[in-house]
């Protein structure tokens, strides 16, 4: 997996911007494992998936992932940080499939999740989703509640990182709750901050010394950092 580069950094940040979050995770991919063919990595399995993006955080920005989000009871606004790393156990092939009440699925993938997204109920999404991950025509179009989970449950038991989730507790008034952890979102989060801390850097140094681009991102961050110091003073 390659480390990105602060220019191709920028160049991933210009790129997927506009993208949505199953498409900058994907890019973000492709960027870091530029002998896949991309549209090879949008038929991985979700947990394949996450864990290339759990490894590619870890290369880029470290194994901590710091994030914060709000108490569902309360409000009340909580920090928690995480070690990525724990997300990298190893995850099923795009040939694993399933088997539940005589009908068999393949696990899903990042293109059956984006169509599936395109639905506002989520009962249809998740019916959207079995249709598409369905393997033969037998069996119905339209699954009840208890068939749903039913099959939910195994892809989940199939493909454990398809959907990381996490049990958190509130300090202030003691809810416990789980939370669904987007590593994509996670990750494009980071990218975007750094994305923008270097064009202000770039700013800066430009604004002050006339250097370009290219010889401001060929410094190391620590020299950086030096010559910051030196303009602030």
């Amino acid at each position: 997996m390659h480390v990105l580069s602060n220019p191709g950094l920028l160049a991933l940040w210009e790129r997927g911007s506009p993208l949505h979050p199953l498409d900058q995770g994907l890019l973000a991919l492709n960027a870091a494992l530029p002998d896949q063919p991309p549209d090879g990595l949008a038929d991985w399995p979700l947990g394949r998936r996450n864990r290339a993006l759990a490894e590619l955080h870890c290369s880029c920005f470290g194994s901590t992932l710091q994030a914060w989000t709000s108490c569902p009871t309360c409000n009340e606004k909580m920090e928690f940080e995480m070690d990525v790393r724990t997300l990298m156990s190893e995850a099923p092939n795009g040939d694993t499939a399933i088997e539940v009440d005589g009908q068999s699925f393949r696990l899903p993938t990042s293109r059956d999740l984006a169509q599936a997204t395109r639905e506002p109920d989520p009962r249809a999404a998740a019916n959207r989703l079995l249709l598409r991950c369905r393997l033969g025509a037998d069996g119905p179009l339209n699954w009840s509640e208890e068939e749903l989970e039913r099959v939910g449950n195994q892809l989940a038991l199939a493909d454990p990182m398809a959907e990381v989730r996490l049990s958190l507790l509130c300090p202030l008034c003691s809810h416990q709750w789980d939370e669904t952890l987007d590593i994509a979102r996670f990750l494009w989060a980071e990218i975007d901050a750094r994305a923008r801390r270097l064009l202000w850097e770039i700013h800066t140094f430009a604004s002050a010394y006339g250097w370009t681009e290219e010889e401001i991102l060929s410094l190391s961050a620590t020299r950086r950092a030096r010559y910051l110091e030196m303009i602030r003073a």
